[in-house]
């Protein structure tokens, strides 16, 4: 996760690896897009946690406003 990312409305490609756990970025604060870096801190936004159920590439969104959270659902393209 040491890839710094930023906020948009594109999803973010990811190797996740099973069983581990993820804490999804959901306040668009965070300098390290899609995860959680704890901006959101007096937001009162929580980070959603995600567990990796297989090794694969999964896309979680960016522009967080997916149905299906932390994973993209095409809802940027709506916008």
């Amino acid at each position: 996760m040491s890839d710094s990312f930023e906020a948009n409305n594109q999803p973010y490609a990811f190797e996740v690896e099973k069983d581990k756990v993820y804490f999804w970025c959901a306040c668009g604060r965070s300098k390290n897009q899609p995860f959680c870096d704890g901006s959101h801190k007096g937001t009162g936004i929580s980070p959603l946690k995600y567990v990796a159920t297989a090794t694969r590439r999964v896309f979680f969104c960016g522009c967080k406003k997916t149905s299906n959270s932390p994973l993209c659902d095409g809802t940027h393209n709506k916008q």
